[in-house]
């Protein structure tokens, strides 16, 4: 697990999106990974999920604060601060408006992805939809092929951790370019359907405790990775030493 923190980019959001727009207009694969201490439990649990992390092609980024400062607690101080896969998203999407790129849709229900491509098309005008799909299909690799003849700049992809990613790494190679991100509930976001925490709330890396605050499951799920992340770093950290 320590490895997948050492593997996550070092450095602060305005000069990863940098590297985004770089690798964007000059054609450059790019598979961003955006991590918190969920995804980096279910790696540690997942052999195929591993192997995409670790994988030199990988780009892991730190979507939840808690990523940060495990990163602080092993000595890694040049991973600064969260860079969110809602952010990249909106990032990617004002780059393609900008220099005119392709973007394929993957993921999220038929309303929220409907919901999604309008209001792309009412803020970014000059981003190119190729297609769009809903993540409810039977046969997500035939779509994957379909994407592939398309060769869109961008593809986000929004199923879920690790769907999302173990389906982009499983068909990664076979792409000559494209910036894939696995965004999760980003495209909630997008659409309207689900509110982001309040911009204080963002600055103060506690938007986590706003998603969770009175929903059991989430709660649950938060005890299961970022508490069980906690006691299982520092093992390890005492371990390495």
């Amino acid at each position: 697990m320590i490895n997948y923190i050492k593997k996550t980019y070092k450095g602060n959001k305005s000069s990863f999106f940098k590297v985004i727009e770089n690798n964007l207009l000059n054609d450059n694969k790019m598979f961003i990974v955006t991590a918190n201490p969920e995804t980096f439990m279910k790696a540690d649990a997942i052999s195929e999920f591993d192997k995409a992390l670790i994988n030199p092609k990988t780009t892991i980024v730190p979507d939840g604060i808690g990523v940060v400062k495990a990163a602080n607690y092993i000595g890694i101080s040049e991973i600064k601060e969260r860079i969110t896969g809602v952010d990249i998203s909106y990032k990617l999407l004002e780059l393609a408006n900008k220099h005119k790129k392709t973007v394929y849709l993957f993921g999220a229900s038929k309303k929220v992805i409907e919901l999604t491509v309008k209001s792309i098309n009412k803020e970014y005008p000059d981003v190119k939809i190729l297609g769009y799909s809903d993540g409810y299909i039977e046969n997500k690799d035939d779509l994957f092929e379909e994407i592939k003849n398309l060769s869109p700049d961008i593809v986000l992809v929004a199923l879920g951790v690790p769907k999302q990613e173990l389906l982009i790494y499983k068909h990664y190679d076979e792409f000559l370019k494209g910036i894939f991100v696995g965004v999760g509930g980003t495209f909630d976001v997008i659409s309207g359907t689900t509110k982001r925490a309040p911009e204080i709330v963002q600055k103060l890396n506690i938007e986590w405790l706003y998603r969770i605050a009175g929903d059991k499951e989430r709660i649950k799920r938060f005890y299961n990775s970022n508490i069980k992340f906690v006691f299982k770093l520092r093992k390890l950290a005492k371990e390495e030493k």
